[in-house]
């Protein structure tokens, strides 16, 4: 009997410390909450599930970024340059996009409430299944055009433009 309960304490050793790298290789998501950004250079970068909350993102270049997941509610990406950047799932509440370059994104499925729009570059942008509330739709459906070149899909039919 004790020396099934030795072998037993053995094998559980051996399969805790098998086991134990893979949690070594888990790493938390990036996080650049309440960051200072201002013309920092993310482009082409997997920033995956990243939280910029609150963030100062102005004239930040997310270029072909892989922002699939991330949050960035509440933050400020005036002339940011998000162009061919993905932002499938992603969190884009109440952030100020004025003058941003959103031209071949794809923001499929992303929570785009209450974002500030103002004089935003859309072109071949993949706004599929997006949250948007009348409004914003009604303001981006004016300057949406082109086909996403990763997707395939026209902005305006993204939209759900009449």
């Amino acid at each position: 009997m004790i020396w099934r309960q030795g072998l037993a304490l053995l094998l559980g050793m051996m399969m805790w410390c098998m086991t134990t790298p893979a949690l070594a290789d888990w790493t938390h998501p990036l996080s650049f909450s309440n960051a200072e950004l201002k013309r920092h250079d993310f482009s082409g970068e997997s920033l995956q599930a990243a939280e910029f909350s609150n963030a100062n993102l102005e004239q930040a270049n997310f270029t072909d970024a892989d922002l699939r997941g991330a949050v960035l509610s509440a933050s400020v990406m005036t002339q940011a340059n998000l162009h061919g950047a993905d932002l499938t799932n992603a969190m884009v509440d109440q952030v100020n996009l004025t003058k941003a370059d959103l031209s071949d994104a794809v923001l499929k499925e992303a929570l785009l409430l209450r974002a500030i729009f103002t004089d935003v570059n859309i072109s071949s942008a993949d706004f599929t299944d997006a949250v948007l509330d009348k409004a914003q739709i009604k303001e981006l459906c004016v300057k949406a055009s082109g086909v996403n070149s990763k997707t395939g899909v026209q902005t305006r039919d993204s939209l759900g433009c009449q």
